[in-house]
């Protein structure tokens, strides 16, 4: 059975919640007026939750993050934060490619953001039909381009230099941003050594198996504390727990500080990940700092089939070892070898042996074989789309 993603307000909390016969669980986002403080898991038993044993598994969840927000609202503490503070206008960007009904849920999110001026973009890489162009025209705020090149990474640096403003806040065709995420993440742009925001993602839908694997196996949230990020307290090569490219904003003033997104990099080239990790790490190699705003909320659809998950796996594990591969070979950054060694020994070897031992041909051990096999193709698959790249601008 499936598992119903449920949105809930700690001030009005239901004295029960009816009607979920199709669901064995409740994965529940739990907010304090409007900010995100936690999340719990729920059994539905009967197709019903129970008043009680709600409160209980949200007092229980959210812990300090519930009462910290309680004490800032007390306090006033934000609300002078935000009087005081000008917001930059950002421009707001979709990197698609051939996803149309999913860019029409993504514009239709956007269009519940207060209007602060922003501008939103839609970058169609390399279509091969005419299906989103369409669809954009039907919403007269947004601007349309088409970006021949095949790559994220390629549209992700035809956005920054096409934008309007400062800041360019990105959001993936599948995902379906809160109507407060782009103040969130604006707002932490007063330190000008904050080259990039993060944000919270939590998942749209857990309607199948291979949804409810996502979140538990490879799951986009970072928690519920803001955390600032730097090289001298953070090693730079190990940014995976920082955010995701699929809800994040970066000053256009990196393309001259740092270089554009590594074009050899992420989805549409062999490498399928890691141009938004790799973008983190020269971020804080560089001195600049990094913030990830849990109040910046987004929500994702994750693949919906075990082959679409089984293929994300597999390509975030070649685009991790690339992303690390490029930070050796350009920029010379030994210190990746840490993290890597780390999470191979650390991480993947144990839960392997866990999936071998415990759940033997289980989906565990499907899933982990499947990232492995996506590390050890990773160096060569950014040797090789780098290859690529130089071949298309002889």
């Amino acid at each position: 059975m499936a598992t119903v993603v449920l949105d809930i307000e700690f001030e009005q909390l239901p004295q029960e919640i009816t009607g979920l016969d199709r669901y064995h669980q409740a994965l529940i986002l739990l907010r304090f007026r409007g900010r995100p403080v936690g999340q719990a898991t729920v059994p539905v038993v009967h197709g019903r939750i129970a008043g009680a044993e709600l409160r209980e598994a949200v007092l229980e969840s959210a812990g300090w993050s519930l009462w910290e927000a309680w004490l800032h609202d007390f306090l006033e503490w934000d609300k002078v934060r935000l009087a005081n503070a000008v917001l930059p206008t950002a421009t707001v960007a979709i990197c698609t490619r051939d996803r149309p009904q999913d860019v029409r849920r993504c514009l239709e999110a956007l269009m519940h953001l207060p209007d602060d001026g922003q501008e939103l973009l839609v970058v169609d890489n390399c279509p091969s039909t005419e299906a989103t162009r369409g669809i954009v025209e039907t919403y007269p705020r947004v601007r349309y381009v088409r970006e021949e090149r095949p790559g994220l990474d390629v549209a992700r640096n035809r956005a920054l230099r096409e934008a309007s403003h400062e800041v360019v806040a990105f959001t993936d065709d599948d995902a379906a941003p809160d109507q407060g995420w782009l103040r969130a993440l604006l707002r932490n742009f007063d330190d000008p050594c904050v080259l990039c925001v993060t944000g919270l993602t939590m998942p749209l839908e857990l309607e199948t198996d291979a949804q409810e694997w996502h979140e538990r196996y490879s799951t986009f949230n970072r928690g519920f504390q803001r955390r600032v990020f730097d090289g001298t307290r953070h090693n730079p090569m190990a940014a995976g727990h920082i955010g995701a490219g699929v809800n994040m904003a970066i000053r256009r003033s990196v393309l001259d500080l740092l270089g554009p997104f590594d074009e050899a990099l992420d989805a549409g080239t062999r490498t399928r990940s890691g141009g938004d990790s790799e973008m983190f790490s020269r971020i804080l190699s560089a001195g600049y700092r990094i913030v990830y705003e849990p109040h910046a909320l987004s929500w994702h659809r994750h693949r919906r089939t075990w082959r679409e998950l089984r293929r994300m796996i597999t390509g975030y594990g070649i685009g991790v070892y690339a992303a690390w591969t490029r930070s050796l070979l350009i920029e010379h950054e030994t210190a990746m070898w840490r993290p890597a060694m780390s999470w191979l020994f650390c991480t993947q070897l144990p839960r392997l042996m866990r999936a071998i031992f415990w759940q033997p041909c289980g989906v565990t051990f499907d899933l982990t074989l499947a990232e492995l096999r996506g590390c050890m193709t990773g160096p060569w698959a950014y040797l090789s789309a780098r290859r690529q790249l130089q071949k298309r601008k002889i």
